[in-house]
């Protein structure tokens, strides 16, 4: 890893611990293990490293949801833990983000970047399950989104306070709220199952 990436890599666990006031460019140094000259070298100011910091949380990988559904639940089952995980693996930064947002409102901006996208995609694929008429119920995409993604965030930002009031055992939580939604929108896992039935029949005709 180069210094550059090391020193991200510092300003965000010293940001997630101390806030943004308390990040100074010395603590990132002594964190990254380099001379703060050259922090200010490689990135001019503790403000702009701070951004640039935010942007690096960007760089996950959430589950692709396809165009076209074909198995709901366990696309957005696959979609729904990769998302809880993302939260979970920056749960300390993001509280720390949300509780300096009054002071520091541009810092959200950076913080919510993988949110808005997931909740852009995640519209995009509920709407796409209306239009092939899966769903049983009316529903608003938006809605059913930020239904699915406020139980995911309550949990990636709860559990480890409050561990008795959310879904057990923890690693189902995901398939749970999964289900949940898609059984509230009336929807039936279309996947094709293979059955011994039809396992029959594709041996009798071969």
């Amino acid at each position: 890893m180069n210094s550059r990436n090391e020193i991200i890599n510092a300003a965000c666990q010293v940001f997630a611990k101390l806030g943004f006031r308390g990040t100074t460019t010395r603590r990132i140094a002594d964190a990254a293990g380099v001379n703060e000259v050259t922090i200010f070298r490689q990135f001019g100011s503790k403000e702009a490293l701070i951004r640039e910091a935010m942007k690096m949380t960007h760089s996950v990988g959430l589950a692709p949801l396809p165009d076209v559904p074909s198995d709901p639940e366990r696309e957005l089952t696959l979609w729904s833990e990769s998302f809880l995980q993302h939260l979970r693996l920056r749960s300390s930064i993001i509280r720390k983000t949300m509780s300096e947002m009054e002071e520091r409102p541009e810092m959200s901006e950076h913080a919510s970047y993988v949110p808005r996208q997931a909740s852009a995609d995640l519209c995009h694929y509920l709407a796409a399950l209306k239009r092939q008429g899966k769903t049983a119920e009316k529903f608003e995409p938006k809605t059913a989104a930020a239904m699915l993604m406020g139980a995911i965030f309550a949990d990636a930002m709860g559990r480890g306070m409050m561990p008795d009031v959310y879904p057990q055992p923890e690693e189902k939580a995901a398939q749970m709220y999964t289900r949940f939604l898609l059984k509230a929108l009336g929807v039936e896992n279309h996947a094709p199952r293979t059955t011994n039935k039809t396992k029959r029949t594709k041996q009798l005709s071969a």
